[in-house]
Order: C-alpha cells, then sequence, then structure tokens
C-alpha cells in the first residue's frame, strides 16, 4: 500500500477503531519522528489545534500534566 492508499483506509476507520489506533502506535511512531527538531516544530500547531478543539486551554494542559506527573511520582 502507498501513503494515499493508507491514508484513506485509516480515515475510512470508525471513531472507536481511530482512537485505538492512535493510542496502539502513536508512542511507536513518535519515537523516529521525535528525533527531528524541524518536525516537532511542524507538530506543535497540529497538537494545539487539537487542543483548541477539544476546548481545553494550555493552563488546563499545564494543570493535567502537573496532576499526572505528581500521581507517576507517588
Amino acid at each position: 500500500m502507498n501513503y494515499d492508499e493508507i491514508k484513506a483506509e485509516v480515515l475510512a476507520l470508525d471513531g472507536e477503531d481511530k482512537k485505538r489506533l492512535i493510542l496502539e502506535t502513536f508512542s511507536e511512531l513518535s519515537r523516529e519522528a521525535i528525533k527531528d527538531p524541524n518536525f516537532l516544530m511542524q507538530m506543535f500547531p497540529v497538537f494545539l489545534g487539537v487542543l483548541r478543539d477539544s476546548g481545553m486551554d494550555l493552563q488546563q494542559l499545564v494543570t493535567l500534566a502537573s496532576m499526572m506527573s505528581n500521581s507517576e511520582r507517588s
């Protein structure tokens, strides 16, 4: 399969399968990508767009990250 075929198949998934795919593949896909600082800068506006669309603002994200960090230390 080429990129366009894969993209079409992924976008055709139902909502639950899309969530499952994200949860099960994001970490593995991001390992290589995070080595490229330019790619991280490309991802930042995408990530901010996701936050904006979800209704969460950056302050809420910082609070959530802090809470998660504190619970991991326990």
